[in-house]
């Protein structure tokens, strides 16, 4: 959530007006659609697989679901932890230097 959240900012920053921004961090709420969060995505088409299996939020919720449901956990909380700490970073980093630079002039 921090992660999304400095994106959110980020993005935010380049926006000319209010509702862009909101515009902007709107596509964001449409992740955890192309995720395994409501079906697997063995059962998704061959089109949207590869979507579904390597974007942030898959193996997030998979961690979840091994921790609630007691299936094993396998690599996804490590996958899970590299991707959300690599968004946080990219994400600070950019919302930061954005606002900088706007700052600046």
């Amino acid at each position: 959530m921090l992660a999304l959240s400095w994106l959110a900012a980020g993005l935010g920053v380049i926006a000319k007006s209010v509702e862009s921004a909101g515009t902007l961090s709107f596509f964001m709420l449409f992740l955890p659609y192309l995720s395994s969060a409501f079906v697997r995505p063995e059962t998704m088409p061959s089109w949207l697989r590869p979507i579904s299996e390597h974007q942030p939020i898959t193996p997030v919720i998979e961690t979840v679901r091994s921790f609630l449901i007691g299936v094993p956990l396998g690599n996804n909380g490590w996958i899970a932890l590299a991707w959300c700490c690599g968004l946080l970073l990219f994400s600070f980093t950019l919302a930061t230097s954005l606002y900088r630079r706007r700052t600046s002039r």
